[in-house]
């Protein structure tokens, strides 16, 4: 929840964000204890941001949005609709609205992702699963 409202804290100031990135110059801003976020650009129809996990990110599904993961570095395990997949920087992977996904790092160093999600991204759509994988 608490990145939920970052994230919508950020969303307002993207707005007007460039629209030119270097996603290979990217780091978090400080410390942080598993995931953070740098929202990059949004609007109607889509959201885009980057995303640094340590762990994990629990299980969950979007009612309402579809998802592209791109990672850019490290490597995990992905829950993706019931199957467990081995995850590493230079693949991109497609979750459609409703398909339960999570993800377990498995490197030295935190997966970094870049998150592009249409629609908009606002946080409402995100659904915790209990599920063990």
């Amino acid at each position: 929840m608490r990145y939920l409202i970052v994230f919508a804290c950020f969303s307002v100031t993207n707005l007007f964000a460039q629209s030119h990135v270097s996603l290979d110059t990217l780091i978090p801003k400080g410390a942080y204890e598993n995931i953070s976020l740098q929202p990059l650009n949004s609007d109607s129809n889509v959201t885009s941001i980057v995303i640094w996990i340590k762990e994990e990110v629990k299980p969950h599904l979007h009612a309402t949005h579809s998802e592209h993961a791109y990672i850019l570095e490290g490597s995990g395990r992905m829950l993706l609709d019931g199957k467990t997949i081995d995850v590493k920087a230079g693949d991109l992977i497609f979750m459609p609205q409703g398909i339960v996904h999570a993800v377990k790092v498995t490197s030295a160093v935190p997966m970094k992702v870049l998150s592009i999600q249409a629609p908009a991204f606002d946080g409402k759509d995100r659904i915790a699963v209990d599920v063990q994988w």
